[in-house]
């Protein structure tokens, strides 16, 4: 069984504690990603990295409210997820 299947069975059984969870911590997890972008000024690539970020986390926490599938909440915490580690990797490293 891979990662992914075992992380999305874990996330399926347990899906009302763990969709609670995904909220407070992708939400977090985005403002800390809008904080490093906004470090590094507010001009129009720091503004286009912040619209994903913030549109990422939007769709995750829209996506549990709308009671949408288990995979595809699953899958939109994980890409809110991986988009704020790599904008907080991206400006605190590169930028």
């Amino acid at each position: 069984m891979t990662l992914y299947q075992t992380t999305f069975d874990i996330f399926n059984r347990n899906y009302m504690g763990s969709a609670a969870m995904a909220v407070i911590g992708q939400s977090c997890l985005g403002g800390a990603a809008a904080m490093y972008v906004l470090a590094n000024g507010t001009s129009i690539p720091q503004m286009i990295q912040l619209g994903i970020i913030v549109l990422a986390c939007v769709f995750a926490n829209t996506s549990i409210l709308a009671q949408m599938k288990h995979k595809v909440v699953f899958n939109l915490i994980m890409l809110s997820a991986t988009l704020s580690l790599f904008f907080i990797l991206l400006n605190s490293l590169f930028l």
